[in-house]
């Protein structure tokens, strides 16, 4: 349980830290605490596409990941973001990511803040 909201905080920081980095991704709220609160659901929901969907992707992609040298992974990433916008969208969260460019670099951005803050707070994967 730990573990899972650990995932839900560093999704949430690196999604604020995508929001505030760049302009064409909007978390919006009435207030701070509104947009705190949106944050962590857009946090939640973006670890649900990425523990559900992104497994599937993945590998329909793998061919392009070996052609790609890899490069496929951030495409992939700019993807769930953008289904998680999708989403949002759907459920009028007020969160929204304009442009795949936008979302190539808020996936970079987010998967540069989850991978120092993991290193920050490792979790225990073995522990059950």
């Amino acid at each position: 349980m730990r573990g899972w909201l650990v995932t839900i905080v560093t999704n949430a920081l690196a999604v604020g830290a995508a929001a505030w980095m760049f302009d064409d991704i909007a978390v919006s709220g009435s207030s701070n605490g509104a947009r705190i609160l949106t944050l962590i659901f857009v946090g939640l929901l973006f670890g649900i596409v990425t523990v559900l969907v992104r497994p599937v992707v993945a590998f329909l992609a793998f061919p392009l990941y070996l052609l790609t040298l890899g490069l496929m992974y951030f495409v992939v990433n700019a993807l769930m973001l953008m289904l998680t916008s999708w989403v949002a969208g759907i459920l009028d969260v007020g969160f929204h990511v304009d442009g795949f460019w936008t979302a190539v670099g808020g996936a970079l951005v987010i998967s540069l803040v989850s991978w120092l803050v993991g290193l920050a707070l490792p979790i225990d994967r073995d522990r059950r």
